[in-house]
Formats: C-alpha cells, sequence, structure tokens
C-alpha cells in the first residue's frame, strides 16, 4: 500500500472517527465524563471495536471486499501512535474474550492452538496460545482442569510478556513484525477461533473444575498401568525404528496382545470390586492429508480396544468413546501405526497411468484403506488370543459377561453422544495395486505391544 493511500485512509478514519463523535453527542449516546461530557476516548474504543467485529464476522463469512475495508481501518489506526496500545489491547481482548467462551462450548486448550495453526498458520497460533495464557490467569489452578497441564505445557501458554506491558509492543518485538501484522494476526486469529462450534465438553471449565476431587466414576475409571506404557512406548518405538518388517511386524503384535491383557486384567478387578466404572470421550488429531482412510485406521485400532470413534473431517479430530486405560491403548498404537503405515506408503513412490497423468493419490488412498482393514483383522487376532489365554489363566472368573458389558456401556455411550452417527466409505476411488501394497504393508507392520500386559502385571 502507497505512502499516499495510507493518509488518505488515516484522514478518512478520522472525519469517520468525528462524525461518530458528533453523532454520538447529538443523540446522547456513549460514555460520560463525571462532569457530564461525552469521552472521546470510549466513543473511539466503541469505533475501534465496531472494526474489529466487523471484521472478524467478514472474514468467517469469506467476504473479502469487507473484510478488506474493516482492516484498512483497523491498520491505519495502528499507524497512529496515539491510538496504537488502545487499538492493541481491544484486539487482544476479543482473543481473551473467545477463548472464555469456548471453554464453555467444550474445546480445550491443545485444541484450539491447533484449529488455529491449520486455519491460519504458527504464527497465529502462538496468539492463541498468548491469549489463553492471559485467559486462565484470572482463574486460581485449583479451578482449572488437570488433564489440561500437558496441553498447557506443550503449546507452552504462559504469560511471557510484561505485566505492564501491552501483549502487542513486546509480540511485535519478539516476532520482527509491523503494527499492521499484529492488526492482522491477531484478526485472524479471532476469526479462527470464532468459526468453532460447539463440541462436546470433556472437562469442567476453568472456575468450576476442583483438582483431585474427581472420581473414578468420573475420571473414567482406572487410566493404563504407567509401567505397562513405558513398555508398550519401548516396543513401538522400535517397530517404528526398526528397517526389518518381521522384527516390526513381532513387536507391535506384542504391544497390542499387552495392552488387550490390561483391559482385561482392569475390567475384571473392576467387577470383582462392584465398581461401575464410566466410559470417557477422549479427542484425537487425524491430520490430513488422507484423512478419511486415516480414520478408518483409528476406527480399526478403536474396536480392537473395545472402543468406538467418529470422524469430525471439518475439523481434523476424531472422536473415541470408551474406557480411559482402552483410549490410552487407542492412542498410542494408532499414533505408531500411523507411523509405520505413512512410511510404509512414502517408500512405495509415486503413480503414474499410461497416459502419463498421476494416479499417485488414489494408490495412497486405497494403500492406507487397505492397511487400516488388514490391521484390523490382525489386531482383533491379537485380542482374541489374549482373551483365550486370560480366560486358561483366570479359572473360575466369569470374563465373557463382564467384557460384553463393558462392550455395551461403550456401545450405548456413544449412541446417546452421536444419535445421527452414520457408516461413511472412505472413498469410492480403488487403486488395485494401492491395495494389494496396503494390504502387504500391513502383514509386515508391527503390532505385538499387548502380549507383554501379563508380563507387567505378573
Amino acid at each position: 500500500m502507497g505512502k499516499a493511500n495510507r493518509e488518505n485512509r488515516r484522514a478518512k478514519a478520522k472525519q469517520e472517527h468525528e462524525k461518530q463523535r458528533r453523532r454520538a453527542a447529538r443523540e446522547g449516546r456513549g460514555p460520560v465524563h463525571s462532569g457530564g461530557g461525552h469521552d472521546p476516548r470510549a466513543t473511539y474504543v466503541e469505533l475501534l471495536t465496531e472494526h474489529i467485529v466487523a471484521a472478524v464476522q467478514a472474514r468467517i463469512l469469506g467476504e473479502r471486499q469487507a473484510y478488506g475495508r474493516h482492516l484498512g481501518r483497523l491498520t491505519d489506526a495502528a499507524a497512529d501512535l496515539e491510538f496504537r496500545d488502545l487499538l492493541d489491547e481491544l484486539l487482544f481482548h476479543q482473543a481473551e474474550v473467545l477463548v472464555k467462551r469456548l471453554w464453555a462450548f467444550g474445546w480445550q486448550p491443545g485444541e484450539l492452538v491447533r484449529q488455529v495453526r491449520r486455519a491460519e498458520g504458527v504464527r497465529q497460533s502462538r496468539i492463541a496460545a498468548d491469549a489463553i495464557a492471559a485467559e486462565l490467569r484470572g482463574y486460581s489452578k485449583a479451578t482449572i482442569p488437570e488433564s489440561w497441564d500437558p496441553q498447557l505445557a506443550a503449546i507452552d501458554a504462559r504469560v511471557w510478556w510484561r505485566g505492564g506491558a501491552g501483549h502487542g509492543s513486546e509480540w511485535r518485538d519478539r516476532e520482527n513484525a509491523t503494527a499492521e501484522q499484529y492488526v492482522e494476526s491477531v484478526l485472524e486469529t479471532v476469526a479462527a477461533l470464532g468459526a468453532l462450534p460447539a463440541v462436546p465438553l470433556l472437562d469442567q471449565v476453568p472456575g468450576e473444575a476442583r483438582r483431585g476431587s474427581l472420581s473414578a466414576h468420573r475420571a473414567g475409571g482406572n487410566r493404563a498401568d504407567p509401567r505397562m506404557l513405558d513398555k508398550v512406548r519401548a516396543l513401538l518405538a522400535k517397530a517404528e525404528a526398526t528397517d526389518f518388517p518381521k522384527e516390526a511386524e513381532a513387536l507391535s503384535a506384542r504391544a497390542q496382545e499387552l495392552m488387550a491383557r490390561n483391559s482385561i486384567d482392569y475390567a475384571l478387578l473392576a467387577a470383582n470390586n462392584g465398581r461401575r466404572d464410566a466410559t470417557i470421550t477422549r479427542r484425537i488429531p487425524v491430520d490430513g492429508p488422507y484423512e478419511s482412510p486415516k480414520a478408518v485406521l483409528l476406527e480399526e485400532v478403536a474396536t480392537a480396544n473395545r472402543c468406538r470413534s467418529i470422524l469430525h473431517g471439518r475439523w481434523g479430530l476424531a472422536s473415541v468413546i470408551g474406557f480411559a486405560s482402552d483410549i490410552d491403548a487407542v492412542e498410542m498404537l494408532f499414533t505408531s501405526l500411523l507411523v509405520q503405515a505413512t512410511s510404509a506408503m512414502t517408500a512405495e513412490g509415486g503413480r503414474r497411468r499410461a497416459d502419463g497423468t498421476s494416479r499417485t493419490r488414489s494408490f495412497r488412498q486405497t494403500f492406507l484403506i487397505a492397511f487400516a482393514q488388514r490391521i484390523g483383522e490382525r489386531l482383533a487376532e491379537s485380542t482374541a488370543a489374549a482373551e483365550e489365554q486370560a480366560a486358561a489363566e483366570l479359572s473360575g472368573a466369569d470374563l465373557l459377561p463382564v467384557l460384553a458389558a463393558r462392550d455395551r456401556a461403550v456401545d450405548d455411550a456413544f449412541a446417546e453422544s452421536f444419535p445421527e452417527a452414520t457408516f461413511a466409505s472412505a472413498g469410492r476411488t480403488v487403486d488395485g495395486e494401492g491395495w494389494s501394497s496396503g494390504t502387504a504393508a500391513a502383514d509386515r507392520a508391527e503390532l505385538h505391544a499387548r502380549r507383554r500386559v501379563g508380563e507387567a502385571h505378573g
């Protein structure tokens, strides 16, 4: 934008501000001084806020011309040192207000930052993390959900700017950015947050949570044994790192059997103690490309571990419903198998048709679907083996009714949370070579993590 245009916009903004001020005075609107006169600063706050809200709405609705118009007015104001700090404060306040609203809408800190990063970029996601830190500093730590601690650490949500200074000035120094860039980055952040819908609430909201007060019922029962999880992580890390398919297969299978046995042990323990654990919901990121085939893989892993899953494609998330220890297993195994599948798929390289056009996308999509379905079969086999071993070792224990009751609890919770859920195909395009390659890769994948559950408890 040229200097003349900036000056023209600044002049128009001042003219509009003066017009608004005079109109407010005539109509008796707006904040007033104690002496009875109207406060020009308060009127300017109102005008800037109107432009901020209008710019955000225009960006959410995709109205480019309207967005550009309001953005221009705001960047003109940012160029005026007299009003820059005020504008910074108003912009960042809008981000804080939205964050607070989104707690009640069911969103969690890590999810908010990820959604902003997906929609706008890394710089804007850092602003979202700062807004989260600023909003949460108004609460006692005792009233912030404990489950948020790892998320807040992962997104580095902390008030790093000096308390007496505005966020904008220090952010510009840290990012080596201009005042205009701050305006645009915060508007983009707020628009990304403002576009988010309500989702199921997974935790109590800040201010209402009480650390250490969750019952086993509300917490979803026992979490997986940390020692067992450490063993599973080690097995899966080896599976991801090895260049030998057979070794990877053996390691992954051990991991699956280990986690399956862990689930059985907890189910029997709860039944013997007369405790009725509650199911929980956890949201797991599913990133592109190929979100639908990846969601099929997650569904197969979830089913093998007595959970249910559903993809929220627009947001790159999947909800998994089950018992806490089972979801721990799902999350860990899905992450590892996704690494293995992606590595195997990439190693296959691209594909072209006879006429020279690319069929890489259809090949890879089919590859992942075939991988997922074959993995599902192998996981089911590992789970069945763990159940047979447990039944043989636990003579007299009525294992099947206990597991069936937990399956019903998960199905009921899923139906209640997602009553309109329907089955959707991961994609109609089928590439024959992709299917056979994906199936072969699944046969090579490392599944064994579950066998050591008995060792962890034995």
